[in-house]
């Protein structure tokens, strides 16, 4: 019987199509320095983002045939190592897109209506200066007739896109692989709707955007620095839920108190799972703790994705 730890857990579904399809399914958590052991006992390994499958764990484990990550980025797994070591890599990119992108949109609407502010502040002063935070909060504004600048327009960026597009707004995107097709947006009653999109310059984005949302995978150096702030319209959104380290905290703080970026919406850290005081004080971020793919839905596609992988895997 092929054996499988779902190290960071699988969702029921995709749990009991395996175990219909003969496999034995464990879903405890192994702590790290605990699974060179423990995986000698398993045919392949499911992970998300915490566990993590680096060469010295591949070697020390022979007998792992497959190794499984539910989601998109793969950057706690050494994929070409695995694979020149014959062992197979697989991902579920296409699971998580549409949930991604509407944290996306949640850190968007939250920013530019000050939501992240309100209630911190309605708790405290609500019964008080209720007046006084009803005129702090009046300068609102609408997201339609907007520009959103996306980095990174693969299947989240575009998910991202096809939003933004049904919102009204208009998409510059980028991409190290330049894009011009469309992006197709699906309509209530099954009407789907095509919108043509075309990549252009990083510069562009960074200059034209009135918010700007990342969805690269892990860089060794930031994407957004100090002088991409400096570049930006005065008054730009910044949202972040792809990976840390893609911007530059500090900047980002500094853009941040200068006034250069009006509010920002962070789901991804550098320093996960202890981000910067700084960032989780400060009262123009909107904060959430790498929740980007935590739908249920999310979780149902990812597990069902996941499952067919493994058994078209050891079924062939």
């Amino acid at each position: 019987m092929i054996k499988i730890l779902a190290n960071d857990g699988i969702d029921p579904i995709g749990k009991k199509l395996l175990e219909e399809a003969g496999f034995q399914v464990d879903t405890q958590t192994i702590p790290q320095e605990q699974l060179a052991e423990a995986l000698l006992n398993y045919d392949a390994i499911t992970v998300r983002s915490a566990t993590k499958v680096r060469a010295a764990l591949i070697d020390a484990c022979p007998n792992i045939k497959l190794i499984g990550r539910g989601g998109v980025g793969m950057d706690n797994i050494d994929v070409e190592y695995a694979r020149s070591k014959g062992v197979n890599v697989v991902n579920t990119p296409a699971a998580s897109s549409l949930s991604v992108a509407e944290l996306v949109f949640a850190h968007l609407f939250t920013g530019v209506r000050f939501l992240y502010d309100a209630n911190r502040k309605m708790p405290v002063d609500g019964g008080t200066k209720f007046n006084d935070l009803k005129k702090a909060y009046a300068k609102g504004t609408e997201l339609r007739g907007k520009t959103i600048g996306i980095i990174g327009f693969g299947r989240i960026g575009r998910e991202t896109a096809a939003v933004a597009l049904g919102l009204g707004m208009t998409v510059l995107a980028y991409d190290l692989y330049p894009f011009d097709g469309a992006i197709t947006l699906q309509l209530q009653g099954g009407i789907k709707v095509d919108i043509p999109v075309k990549t252009v310059s990083l510069d562009e984005v960074i200059a034209q955007s009135d918010f700007i949302s990342l969805h690269t995978p892990f860089a060794d150096q930031p994407i957004l620095g100090a002088k991409e702030f400096a570049a930006m319209k005065t008054g730009v959104g910044i949202v972040n839920c792809s990976r840390g380290g893609t911007i530059d905290e500090p900047a980002l703080l500094e853009a941040l108190n200068s006034g250069k970026v009006a509010f920002a919406g962070l789901d991804v850290f550098d320093n996960e799972p202890a981000p910067l005081k700084d960032l989780l004080t400060h009262p123009r971020i909107s904060l959430t703790p790498h929740i980007g793919a935590s739908t249920n839905e999310a979780q149902e596609r990812i597990g069902e994705e996941l499952a067919t992988l493994i058994i078209n895997h050891f079924k062939k």
